[in-house]
């Protein structure tokens, strides 16, 4: 990556460099503005023995295009040299959750590289992760596509996320002890301290960390991760609104229902129980 800590914010680009190019990090050569463009082993010759992109290049997102004016968030930690693509990831799943990375809107690699101030090799990497868990979708020879979802999405994402966790929480209303619910309350609390800032992005990590401890206490590892899975798909926004369905003080309302759950289990009162997961899960966002 490029020595120095370049956000995650900026504006559209043209896509168009200007100057002569140098070696890039991911051994694709560096036009104007930092793009990286691919080696060009990764395309085939045309008859001049001009680089012709090649199925590789359309499904990475090589190419840079013309992107609307965005303005991003830097990341709220400098990027590193270590586990950049870990950091690169963290920051656009904020960015989705954000809204920053809009609904419908394709982003290329290089393009978000230079806000990142890395090379493309980690933003594709990241993006590719993306594309995996449905974020987004490859658009060949552009980049990145973000994924438009309605309300018929959320409502079904909300909706299998409570039969998984409803009757799983429950069960563990008749077998966990007292104190090892009480353990959660530093989680539930800190999900009430992120509403109360009012970014999103906060809440989101510590409502999914809040959710996931609770499911943890079944002691089946693939159950944590497809609930966590479901969990962090129903926080990205819908199409044309605003990120989630609830505001700051519907957030604080959302984690004060952490605490009350708590209540209720330290208390062994399952019908209690079972009316504010249902509660919960009714304006889950």
């Amino acid at each position: 990556m490029r020595q120095g800590t370049k956000g995650f914010a900026g504006t559209g680009d043209t896509g168009t460099g200007q100057g002569g190019p140098a070696a890039g990090a991911d051994g694709g050569a560096r036009t104007g503005a930092g793009r990286v463009r691919a080696p060009a082993r990764s395309g085939t010759r045309g008859r001049e023995g001009d680089a012709v992109p090649g199925r590789d290049d359309a499904v990475r997102g090589e190419h840079t295009h013309s992107e609307p004016a965005a303005v991003l968030p830097r990341p709220r930690t400098p990027v590193q040299r270590s586990s950049v693509r870990g950091q690169v990831l963290a920051a656009l799943r904020t960015a989705l959750v954000t809204g920053d990375l809009r609904p419908g809107v394709v982003y290329s690699a290089p393009v978000l590289a230079e806000r990142f101030g890395v090379s493309a090799t980690p933003v594709r990497e990241a993006m590719q992760q993306l594309a995996l868990e449905g974020a987004v979708e490859v658009v060949p020879n552009r980049g990145f596509r973000v994924v438009e979802r309605g309300d018929r999405e959320l409502a079904e994402l909300t909706e299998v996320r409570a039969l998984i966790e409803v009757p799983m929480v429950l069960r563990l209303a008749r077998t966990v002890p007292a104190e090892r619910w009480a353990e959660l309350r530093p989680l539930a609390e800190a999900t009430i301290r992120a509403a109360s800032s009012g970014c999103r992005a906060t809440y989101a990590e510590s409502d999914r960390a809040f959710h996931c401890a609770v499911l943890a206490l079944a002691g089946n590892e693939q159950l944590v991760r497809i609930a966590e899975d479901l969990h962090r798909r129903a926080q990205w926004p819908l199409a044309g609104a605003a990120p989630g369905p609830l505001g700051r003080v519907g957030l604080v309302a959302d984690a004060h229902q952490h605490t009350a759950l708590l209540d209720a289990l330290i208390a062994g009162d399952r019908d209690a129980v079972r009316s504010l997961l249902e509660e919960h899960f009714t304006g889950a966002v």
